[in-house]
């Protein structure tokens, strides 16, 4: 018995040494046929240093309102190239990559905040403001930059007009738990987690066809452009460090503090964001109002792009 024993605990130790030392000597491959991203700017990009931070952003318009663009998760400038041009008879429309995302520099080193988290996204939105002379926005956030829009204004409330915020992702909360990121910081998960994100390639654009209601209007073209950041370098370390960084937010408990427009859209077979949760918080932000957009997914922006061009110039002019 006490054999048996002894061999359970040897065998049981030499798992853990394992698991312990495996990972910090098991080869990465390195990402092939990455490349600094300004090679893959288009003609309209433009880049900025921001606390050290090369931010690729594109600007159109000019006069107010400044109208400030944030992508969803895995998203990039890309996402809005169906109504930047046509937001800029408006006024100054900046779409920017957030960190982690797009053509944005992706540092594997910092002082100071983290860039990728949360926090330092939306100061950065208001930095960029402060870099282009923007002094007050409208900010329109899809997704999980809705969530970031939303945490923009809680934090600066008066450099921010309205808000426009599509598909929001508020109560959905895809934060890595508490239970969980002591696990993350350790060496082993944090060599490993650049190498796990990288599966991206596979799944990555089965989810973007599950964000259109009518997945054939996916052209290889959109897909070319969905997928082209995945080719600047330490895409997959910024990707890992945006999923260490995010925590939950907890935007739902504050919603009473907007003092400001709010308008909410959503697609009614929106798969990723279900509609309920875009018309519950239409309701829970004191004045909200709610444009819900037929035949319609996840990207309005992209796929119901003139229904939704028109819902957002109602509610400017209503300012």
């Amino acid at each position: 018995m006490r054999s048996t024993l002894c061999r359970t605990l040897f065998a049981l130790g030499l798992l853990l040494a394992l698991l312990l030392i495996v990972p910090l000597l098991m080869p990465i491959p390195p990402l092939e046929e990455t490349v600094p991203p300004e090679q893959l700017a288009g003609p309209d990009s433009r880049f900025l240093q921001i606390n050290g931070l090369t931010v690729h952003y594109k600007i159109l318009g000019s006069g107010n309102p400044g109208i400030i663009l944030l992508h969803s998760f895995a998203a990039s400038t890309f996402s809005w190239r169906e109504v930047i041009k046509p937001m800029s008879n408006w006024g100054t429309v900046v779409a920017f990559d957030r960190p982690g995302f797009g053509l944005t520099e992706r540092p594997t080193r910092w002082t100071g905040p983290n860039p990728y988290s949360p926090e330092a996204q939306a100061d950065l939105t208001i930095q960029l403001m402060d870099a282009l002379g923007i002094k007050r926005a409208v900010l329109i956030g899809h997704s999980a930059g809705g969530a970031i829009a939303l945490l923009t204004i809680l934090k600066y409330p008066e450099r921010v007009e309205a808000l426009v915020l599509i598909a929001p992702a508020v109560y959905i909360d895809n934060s890595v738990p508490d239970w969980a990121r002591l696990l993350l910081d350790t060496p082993q998960i944090r060599r490993l987690g650049p190498l796990l994100v990288r599966s991206i390639r596979n799944w990555g654009l089965t989810l973007a066809r599950s964000a259109w209601h009518d997945p054939t209007k996916l052209t290889p073209e959109i897909e070319e452009g969905y997928t082209r950041p995945l080719r600047a370098e330490n895409w997959d370390r910024g990707l890992w460090e945006v999923v260490r960084a995010s925590r939950p937010l907890r935007l739902e408990r504050r919603l009473a503090e907007i003092q400001k427009p709010v308008l909410v859209v959503t697609g009614d077979s929106d798969r990723i964001v279900p509609p309920e949760h875009s018309i519950r918080l239409s309701k829970e932000i004191p004045g909200g109002r709610l444009v819900v957009i037929p035949q319609c997914g996840h990207v309005p922006q992209e796929e119901c792009s003139e229904p939704f061009l028109k819902a957002v110039e109602a509610f400017l002019r209503d300012l």
